[in-house]
């Protein structure tokens, strides 16, 4: 789809619109011409003669995605969590696209002590209740977010949905301090010092790419020690895993690599190339 969006560009192209079309086999008719087997066959024939690091059709759920896609139901387009998010990057990323938008805006920030609050108005959902939202550098050096509501309960484990629902306008009016705030503000901090306490410390969760890469990076390290294959590049590669967040276009590319099983040594090989380019970890952005 996105081959034929850039036809619309392409040099020498006279119309100023283009319509693409998709089709899949209406149900039943998979049964009948098999299209959908035939060409899992193509693909796997494929990878054997000149190998790939693509996965395709991991299974029923990749078959709902895609006739969802096909029959353009709506809850298929509202975008899910990411929960493996690195909640340092995307919060820097937010940091620049806000002072390039804005530059008076890093003075302001910086001078904001680091104990701060603020309250604005809000409106609760069923699935999304009002409460406090607490943002914690951690005495591991890592930074963490929870939303407790006024139950004292936390509403959601993941990131990026706490740090969405922080999103405010810069003219958003601040509204007087709830009552029940630092009782909550304390409950989320003692909820995230006991995550922090089961999920290995500075690489943050154990599910997340950067702590399952450095395993993987660890053990095969231990594997190849004083070999060839022990580089100065892969351990220079390995401690800036440890030391630096990663970056967000390394933690999809690491995802999908770890999803689609590769094997340690073309892991150390990625994870040094990306090294090389400077795309591998936020360098800025240090958590020890």
């Amino acid at each position: 789809m996105i081959q034929r969006a850039g036809r619309v560009d392409r040099i020498g192209q006279q119309s100023s619109e283009i319509l693409g079309y998709s089709f899949l086999p209406a149900e039943g008719v998979e049964r009948i011409i098999r299209l959908r087997s035939r060409l899992k066959a193509r693909l796997k024939e494929n990878a054997e003669v000149v190998g790939t690091d693509e996965e395709f059709f991991e299974g029923e759920e990749s078959n709902r995605l895609m006739l969802n896609l096909y029959h353009e139901k709506s809850e298929f387009l509202d975008e899910t969590e990411d929960l493996e998010v690195d909640l340092t990057s995307e919060a820097y990323q937010i940091w620049n696209n806000a002072i390039t938008y804005d530059p008076s805006l890093k003075e302001t920030i910086e001078r904001v002590p680091n104990v701060a609050y603020s309250t604005r108005a809000y409106i609760p959902t069923k699935a999304h209740p009002e409460g406090v939202l607490l943002y914690v550098r951690t005495a591991e050096g890592n930074d963490a977010l929870a939303w407790i509501d006024r139950d004292g309960n936390p509403v959601t484990q993941s990131q990026l949905a706490i740090l969405r629902a922080a999103q405010c306008e810069p003219n958003t009016p601040a509204i007087a301090r709830d009552p029940q705030h630092h009782q909550l503000a304390a409950t989320g901090a003692v909820l995230i010092a006991k995550e922090e306490k089961g999920s290995g410390g500075q690489l943050g969760s154990t599910k997340g790419a950067r702590a399952r890469t450095y395993e993987r990076l660890r053990r095969y390290l231990q594997e190849v020690k004083g070999t060839l294959f022990d580089t100065d590049d892969l351990n220079r590669a390995f401690e800036n895993l440890l030391q630096y967040s990663l970056c967000s276009s390394a933690i999809d590319k690491l995802n999908r690599q770890l999803k689609s099983g590769i094997d340690d040594a073309k892991l150390a090989e990625l994870i040094v190339d990306l090294h090389k380019d400077g795309r591998l970890c936020l360098e800025g952005v240090v958590h020890v």
